[in-house]
């Protein structure tokens, strides 16, 4: 007889215990909501990312966040009149939801927590720190970022590693069970869904006034630096993201490019082409309309809103008779929130089903000193 996928969840159930809990702790950047946190955020964000690829001092650093943070006031605050970002909002959001179609089907024995890699009080420490009090002893680190890379859920794991360590208390550590989902980059439900939200957009608002090889498409994805000193910086779970939502449009579009969100650090070598100039590129080739679509980021923020209208801006100067369009991210998309939580079920129930974890921190010190012993002889 063949086990169907109902019989083994019921199979995996009936293995657990009634106090086994499972939390998701769903991670992303965070961006400030007050502007008294811009040197803070800077600075923090230089010592989990740019230290990963800029050759700056690392004394440096709180000057230069200082510096960034009066930058991001006139950008935020001046030239935008006050401007918050709604990435906050939106990924509380997106918990809930995902939490919701999650307890649809284990109940209050799963629970999904946010921690933001840059802000407080939802940096990682505080956040395990709260899912330890409230009994929780198994966990799934899930990073609510498209691709995976040191910048991504590879800070993630830095940054829940760390607080982990620092929470080892005694002969047993309290974490008893732990998974992992690093990216969805190319999972088919949601390059489906990104190539249906713009087929759906351009039959909304250029179907009946462009010809399809009039409309350009920039798949807007993270901008990446092509050296992260060693460590996987994202281009290649990047380009193929770019190149499985471009195979879904491009016999009815032909007229699609990769636009790169770039920081453009000086003496750093950055993924091209950037989005400007991919929409300039299509527009030489005929386009009159372009949709600027960002595949790579699931949660809106100053990236995608700021920094693309900027782009809009100066592309519109030289193209003035050009149609623009400007694509939200998928947010809290209901299907979207649907999928990230049909992705988590099957770890949840290896969780809920695998031989609990049993660590002993103080034996790593203990193999660490014989490893070095031996090592010296």
């Amino acid at each position: 007889m063949v086990a169907t996928p109902e019989k083994r969840q019921q199979q995996a159930r009936a293995t657990t215990s009634p106090a086994d809990k499972v939390a998701v702790l769903l991670m992303g950047y965070g961006e400030v909501e007050s502007y008294d946190d811009f040197a803070n955020y800077n600075e923090q964000a230089l010592n989990l990312l740019t230290a990963k690829f800029a050759p700056v001092p690392i004394w440096v650093y709180p000057s230069l966040a200082k510096l960034l943070a009066i930058f991001d006031l006139h950008e935020w605050k001046h030239r935008h009149n006050r401007f918050i970002s709604p990435h906050n909002e939106i990924f509380e959001r997106q918990r809930s939801a995902i939490e919701q179609n999650l307890q649809a089907k284990w109940g209050d024995r799963v629970r999904v927590f946010k921690a933001f890699n840059f802000c407080k009080p939802f940096l990682p420490a505080q956040v395990l720190e709260e899912i330890k009090t409230q009994g929780f002893d198994k966990i799934l680190i899930y990073p609510l970022l498209v691709v995976d890379s040191i910048f991504t859920s590879g800070i993630a794991i830095e940054q829940v590693n760390k607080a982990l360590a620092q929470m080892a208390n005694g002969s047993q550590h309290w974490v008893k069970g732990l998974r992992y989902i690093p990216s969805f980059y190319n999972q088919p439900a949601y390059i489906d869904l990104m190539a249906r939200l713009v087929e759906e957009k351009i039959a909304q608002d250029l179907a009946s006034s462009h010809l399809p090889s009039q409309i350009g498409i920039v798949l807007m994805n993270h901008g990446c630096p092509h050296e992260a000193k060693g460590f996987t910086s994202g281009i290649d779970e990047s380009q193929v993201l770019y190149e499985l939502v471009r195979e879904k449009l491009i016999h009815r579009y032909p007229l699609i490019s990769v636009g790169w969100l770039n920081h453009q650090t000086p003496l750093i070598k950055w993924t091209q082409p950037n989005a400007e100039l991919a929409a300039k590129n299509l527009i030489e080739l005929g386009a009159k309309a372009i949709i600027f679509m960002p595949i790579g980021f699931a949660t809106e923020n100053h990236e995608t809103l700021l920094d693309v209208g900027h782009i809009i801006e100066h592309v519109r100067r030289k193209y003035s008779g050009v149609i623009y369009v400007q694509m939200p991210c998928v947010n809290d998309n209901s299907e979207f929130c649907q999928m990230m939580a049909n992705w988590a079920d099957p770890h949840i129930a290896a969780l809920l089903s695998e031989e609990t974890l049993t660590v002993n921190p103080t034996l790593a010190v203990v193999q660490a000193q014989t490893h070095s012993h031996h090592h010296h002889h």
